[in-house]
């Protein structure tokens, strides 16, 4: 009699337990960078409405109460030799490899800092659609190592907001890694691609055969 009583308790304690437990992270993912692309959705892009004011940035990043910015955070992890970091996050003295076209760089002054997947393609890409929350976080995403990028000023400007169909690193070596990391950066925040773009994706992974590409959804 009191096994009986005791399983009839069980049974409802038992149901409810998947609803307490938690929803695990999202893994970071590796595959060939061809499947990458291929994860890619592909759509006609609109860049209507797309104000650059629409991405808060620069935030306060990872620590607000260290004074530095997300784009001082940048700089100081990217630095092949570090900086001093000083009052108000004053950087110092350091080292930078820009890699897209190949140069060393003295000052932090010199750099600019590069979002692999510029605003307005993000705009263009899904992001119109975002919460300013969102957005803000896309502009000063420090969870992904490949998402803001310390690049010399005229490399970053030459770039502009232009996709890999009209621009790629003038370093021509380093063009399987620029494509894999505009793919990650793509896929990590759910955004899409044109079909011109695609076409140029593929085109530089044909010649990229054992380059993958690693990534980890945003939340």
């Amino acid at each position: 009699m009191l096994k009986s009583v005791l399983c009839g308790l069980a049974a409802p304690a038992l149901a409810i337990l998947p609803l307490t437990v938690s929803t695990p992270a999202h893994a970071a993912e590796t595959v060939p960078l061809s499947e990458a692309i291929a994860r890619l959705p592909m759509t006609v892009e609109s860049r209507d409405g797309y104000d650059r004011d629409a991405f808060k940035h620069w935030n306060a990043g990872a620590n607000p109460s260290d004074g530095c910015n997300t784009r001082a955070e940048v700089l100081i992890e990217e630095a092949v030799e570090p900086p001093t970091v000083g009052p108000t996050c004053r950087l110092t003295g350091g080292r930078w490899w820009s890699y897209y076209d190949q140069v060393w760089v003295t000052s932090a002054s010199g750099l600019d800092i590069d979002h692999m997947g510029p605003l307005a393609e993000a705009w263009d890409s899904g992001a119109s659609a975002w919460s300013a929350q969102r957005r803000e976080a896309y502009a000063n995403d420090l969870g992904a190592a490949t998402s803001l990028v310390a690049v010399t000023a005229r490399s970053n400007r030459s770039k502009s907001d232009q996709d890999p169909a009209q621009w790629l690193p003038p370093a021509a070596e380093v063009h399987c890694r620029y494509v894999a990391e505009w793919v990650g950066t793509k896929l990590r925040w759910t955004l899409s691609a044109d079909q011109a773009e695609v076409a140029a994706l593929r085109e530089v992974a044909a010649g990229c055969p054992d380059q993958t590409v690693t990534y980890e959804l945003a939340l």
